[in-house]
């Protein structure tokens, strides 16, 4: 979601692939079926190999590629009865077309097979075949390569084999991938600053004074609480227990030495003070969220160490406090939907967001590709929408996407939250003040929940229950309009005509306020996406055309949008709930001259409609301006700086996306949100932006700047698919979200183009990646469990005849060798130049042990 594919795609026919049929069922094996089978070559001996043949190819871009497919078995691979699905661009085409072996056939998203054709012979045991393939784009990681290759016999198509697939890095050299040596010339900036010298509390306060005075902590320290800040006690309290093995008293009053939380009237709704002295730990604040942000910040002023193993006691630099956030919407977007995380993994992360003060939390549980969250009354929503596997039908589950395999109910492709576990959540975020925001996303992306109430339709309609059945149907039967979405689905889109539609929305807006109500947790807002709903959608509907003849405020296809999202605004506003979704939900068409292009819409600014914009690129440069500018309020979610599951850099062995360019730590950190144009240096492709991209781009007016409500970091999940990515990709960036949302604005902002402002700025980096470095990644080693953070790799180049290198982040512990063995945490220290000849190998480490990938250099 929220991307342009590198390549347009041809439109094909809107089908609806027999939704009213039941799934074809597996037929008793005949004697000559069983036969067969016995001759059958099992789909475990045939192996894979893809790789790069040429990138750049003709010229374009475009890569040639081959596919090798080697049968290591004892029985042949016959020249027909066969498939193989995979997933891939749909642009992944034979090169020699039709005269080539196979031929390949999108079937929806990035889900494709592979037939044999008439020239394909066979395949004998232990012989091979290489096929080439011409897809778009270039390859500058292995997500770009196909992925997941299952088979299927034709004698039972409801069975899938996975084959084992190997991509094989490419040893070209068309692309500009960053090198050590850029990596080198980056990290030059950064000091290794003095721990006793860092700032230790993590964002960085208003004000923080250390007064050299310390605390000394042990478990017999109570922690004396007024009744309004009981439960933020407490959590403090669970915390000191995993240092000190013993949980702490919380108590409602006492004397002598105590950590304090005093409720005081006339501080900001999360504002805190905190006192440190050798007597008392005294946290002050109005409202309990600014004494649970007090008692996170005191969290992070202990030292990273205090959680690597049990502690007797612990000391607490002396300090005075006074803080409060730059804004009140920080917040992080987690996606469930393309790839599921359990439980589990998301109450880890809530945690992750309370040490770092982050607030909001986007709960992206719906898209094409599945449907997270239980629904009473609905329960294909979970039953198909939240499961995935090989399907002739999807009746009963959905297809494969982004990998997940032809094997039903096998994370991360399936599963989703129960009732009971989202009023957990829910719970689990109100305890530590974080708002949850769902996200229903509609009218586009909606595939799961279509597909879901298509097969509650066939099932009830089986039934004879044909008024139950057409109840929350989201498609127009009648429907034959033709369009395909960014993601390449032509079925994905609810018909806004339709009252079916909006008792669905009511039908599932109304179940999610009682799982609110019931964890006393607090919704202002639901989320209801609004983006990239594709040309040509709508335009063949019965139900539209009768709409657009009956309602005299719709009078084409564009008069759709307005009249959707004003139903819903109306419908939240009964329930005392405001919009919030994408960029597209505020944005009208103009037709000038012939061409299209957007503009913010008056008419729902005011209905306190809030807008997610991430679209800051091409000309769009200026579009959260000018919808803040228009009276919208601004979540600030530009891709440029904020979406954490770009690649950090342009390297091949980094994954992740790179159609918004690459984002390392320094995006976030480095981001101006009342002037962020000057914030962005490098173009998508990591090249500098030339200044004239900015001519004429509108700029925040002074008087908008209220609607700016804050900041937002996206992860989306399609090459999500274990806890350890999750991790991996959002950390450690999301702390430069953490700092930019919550630290006061910074000296460098101002005018980051003079020289006193560049050395600010370079102070200000320094600082931070010594922070990261030295204390908040070494205290996440071990936080809720460890987080599993990307460690970043070596920068070195050769200079006079000896290898030199240096990091990211001070801190950690560069290791190398010399004799072609990787480096481990046994490893020679790196210390100096190395001025050893031949293969050396350099690795970066963290304290708990964990490593970088290796960085190769030859010193001749």
């Amino acid at each position: 979601m929220k991307y342009v594919l590198a390549t347009l795609v041809t439109v094909l026919t809107f089908f609806f692939a027999g939704s009213c049929q039941s799934q074809t069922k597996k037929q008793p094996q005949t004697q000559n079926q069983k036969k067969t089978d016995a001759q059958q070559l099992d789909a475990k001996d045939l192996r894979l190999t893809w790789e790069v043949v040429e990138e750049k190819y003709q010229g374009k871009n475009q890569t040639l590629s081959a596919l090798t497919i080697k049968n290591n078995g004892k029985k042949a691979l016959p020249a027909q009865g066969w498939t193989l699905y995979f997933h891939g661009s749909p642009s992944f085409k034979p090169k020699a077309g039709e005269g080539a072996p196979v031929k390949t056939e999108h079937i929806s998203g990035d889900y494709l097979k592979m037939v044999p054709t008439a020239n394909f012979k066979g395949l004998a045991a232990g012989a091979s075949q290489s096929i080439e393939f011409v897809s778009a784009g270039l390859v500058i990681n292995p997500f770009r390569a196909p992925q997941d290759f299952y088979l299927v016999w034709d004698q039972d198509k409801t069975k899938g084999y996975p084959i084992a697939l190997e991509v094989q890095r490419p040893n070209h050299t068309k692309i500009d991938w960053l090198t050590p040596q850029d990596i080198y010339s980056q990290n030059q900036v950064i000091k290794d600053i003095p721990a006793e010298k860092l700032t230790k509390i993590f964002p960085t306060p208003a004000e923080y004074q250390e007064t050299g005075q310390i605390f000394t902590l042990t478990q017999t320290v109570p922690v004396v609480a007024d009744k309004a800040f009981q439960r933020e006690a407490d959590l403090l309290a669970s915390h000191l227990g995993t240092i000190f093995g013993q949980k702490p008293a919380v108590k409602a009053t006492g004397t002598g030495k105590a950590i304090k939380l005093q409720q005081r009237a006339g501080m900001g709704p999360e504002a805190y003070e905190l006192t440190v002295t050798p007597q008392e730990v005294v946290i002050s604040a109005t409202t309990p969220a600014g004494a649970f942000y007090g008692t996170q910040s005191l969290k992070t002023l202990l030292p990273p160490s205090a959680l690597a193993k049990r502690q007797n006691s612990v000391h607490v630099p002396g300090v005075q406090v006074k803080d409060n956030p730059r804004f009140g919407h920080r917040a992080y977007m987690m996606d469930v939907a393309r790839n599921f995380q359990e439980k589990k993994q998301v109450l880890k992360v809530l945690d992750l967001m309370a040490l770092y003060k982050i607030n909001v939390f986007h709960f992206h549980f719906s898209d094409d590709e599945g449907w997270r969250l239980e629904i009473p009354g609905l329960p294909e929503l979970t039953q198909v929408g939240g499961r995935r596997g090989h399907t002739l039908d999807e009746n009963e589950f959905l297809a494969p996407a982004y990998g997940s395999g032809p094997e039903v109910d096998k994370l991360s492709g399936s599963g989703f939250y129960t009732r009971a576990d989202f009023v957990e959540i829910l719970k689990y975020a109100r305890d530590r003040h974080i708002k949850v925001i769902p996200e229903i996303e509609t009218p586009g992306h909606a595939r799961a929940a279509v597909k879901a109430m298509d097969a509650r339709y066939a099932r009830l309609l089986k039934e004879g229950k044909k008024t139950e059945a057409e109840q929350y149907l989201l498609r127009d039967p009648q429907d034959k309009s033709v369009y395909r979405s960014v993601q390449n689905f032509n079925d994905n889109v609810m018909n806004v005509a339709l009252p079916s539609t909006y008792n669905f929305l009511e039908k599932v807006t109304d179940e999610l306020l009682s799982m609110y109500k019931e964890a006393g947790a607090p919704i202002e807002t639901i989320h209801f996406g609004g983006d990239e709903v594709p040309a040509g959608v709508w335009e063949r509907s019965p139900a539209v055309q009768e709409l657009i003849a009956s309602n005299s405020k719709v009078n084409n296809i564009d008069d759709l949008w307005y009249y959707y999202f004003g139903k819903v605004i109306d419908m939240l506003k009964q329930r005392n709930l405001y919009l919030s979704g994408w960029e597209e939900v505020g944005l009208t068409k103009v037709r000038k001259n012939g061409r299209l292009s957007y503009v913010a819409n008056p008419d729902f600014v005011k209905d306190n409609v809030h807008v997610d914009i991430w679209n800051n690129r091409g000309e769009n440069i200026d579009l959260p301006y000018r919808m803040a500018n228009a009276g919208y309020k601004v979540v600030l979610t530009n891709v440029s700086h904020f979406y954490m599951d770009l690649a950090y850099q342009k390297s091949y062995d980094e994954l992740g996306h790179n159609w918004g360019g690459y984002l390392d730590v320094d995006k976030p950190f480095s981001f101006i949100p009342f002037d962020y144009m000057k914030s962005m240096r490098v173009n998508e492709n990591n090249d500098p932006i030339s200044p004239s991209v900015f001519a004429n781009k509108e700029q925040l007016k002074p008087e908008a700047r209220a609607n700016i409500v804050g900041l937002q970091a996206p992860l989306w999940s399609e090459m999500v698919k274990t806890p350890e990515r999750l991790e991996y990709m959002l950390l450690p960036k999301l702390l430069g979200l953490a700092e930019r949302a919550w630290a006061p604005d910074p000296a460098w902002a101002t005018d980051p183009e003079s020289a006193q402002s560049k050395a600010a700025y370079a102070q200000a980096w320094s600082e931070f990646t010594n922070v990261l470095g030295k204390r908040e990644l070494p205290r996440l080693s071990h936080y809720a469990g460890g987080f599993k953070y990307r460690i970043p790799t070596v920068g070195t180049k050769v200079e006079n005849g000896k290898v030199v290198a240096n990091i990211q982040l001070p801190g950690f512990t560069v290791r190398y060798t010399t004799d072609g063995s990787e480096p481990t945490s046994k490893s020679k220290v790196y210390s100096g130049p190395i001025s050893e000849k031949g293969t050396v190998k350099l690795k970066v480490f963290d304290a708990a042990g964990r490593g970088s990938r290796v960085t190769t250099v030859q010193n001749k």
